[in-house]
């Protein structure tokens, strides 16, 4: 076990050695900020921010575990900015109470955050493209998916479960699990997609504040702070625009947006991992 944390937060040490030259070009600051505003509004309108704040940080020369880190924290202030302006309209289950299921977010994105740190950064490097594929496939075939596999009306323990673990997979990687979320709510609970848009944002809230906890502590994120604070005004700045445009914009304009974006994303990681 010692070897494989030593293996695994490697890349903490390394990173503090090896910078890269280009992280001081303005135009990579000008570029993160950009698509910290992207980012955050794409995830107050429908999910899929992090698709382009890590696609991002690593064009701008970060390594992809510290890349998938940084843009956790950076993205939580945009997710805080929507939660406010969705404050009035929260909806919450008939069957678990939003105490308990923000309980299970935190203690899943706490186990996720801690296995992206835990396991050999050469493991999240492999799966990433894996990882934005199957994300993808959410995004296009999810509401398909849900109704296939309508699962009535389970008990608290079920859906309490199946929140820990889709937060496990938010504290880990993140990329779609608002959308997941999403689908599992409307597949076990009489919650629907618009109204279930203000929970997910405070849920995906809380499996992002988690980790990025973490990942201040644990991880080199703070030793960049151009991009960092670059990527975290402009997912503010995107977060809040976007949740006033959600009300405003046609879902579908939205849907094309969001999975667009996922499937360009997807391809590029793709493309560097395996071109």
């Amino acid at each position: 076990m010692g070897s494989a944390y030593a293996s695994g937060l490697g890349w903490l040490r390394r990173s503090r050695i090896v910078k890269s030259a280009a992280s001081a070009d303005p135009r990579n600051v000008l570029m993160i900020l950009l698509a910290g505003v992207a980012a955050g509004a794409l995830n107050a309108v429908g999910g899929g921010g992090s698709f382009v704040a890590l696609s991002a940080l690593v064009a701008g020369g970060m390594p992809p575990v510290l890349a998938n880190a940084t843009s956790t924290v950076a993205l939580l202030p945009g997710n805080a900015t929507s939660a406010w302006v969705y404050r009035r309209q929260m909806h919450v289950f008939e069957q678990v109470s939003t105490l308990r299921l923000t309980l299970a977010s935190v203690l899943g994105g706490a186990l996720g955050a801690g296995l992206l740190l835990w396991l050999p950064s050469a493991s999240f490097d492999a799966a990433v493209p894996w990882l934005l594929a199957f994300a993808t496939l959410v995004l296009a075939f999810g509401k398909r998916l849900n109704r296939a596999i309508r699962l009535g009306a389970p008990g608290p323990a079920v859906i309490l479960a199946g929140q820990f673990l889709l937060s496990i997979y938010g504290g880990y990687f993140g990329g779609a699990v608002g959308v997941m979320m999403l689908a599992f709510w409307t597949a076990t609970t009489s919650l629907d997609t618009a109204r279930g848009t203000p929970l997910r944002v405070i849920q995906v809230g809380a499996v992002f504040l988690t980790a990025a906890v973490i990942f201040i502590f644990a991880a080199d994120v703070l030793d960049q702070p151009r991009h960092l604070l670059a990527m975290l005004v402009g997912a503010m700045l995107g977060g809040y625009v976007g949740a006033h445009l959600v009300r405003r914009l046609p879902a579908v304009v939205l849907r094309v947006l969001v999975l667009s974006t996922a499937v360009a994303m997807t391809a590029l990681f793709f493309v560097r991992a395996f071109g």
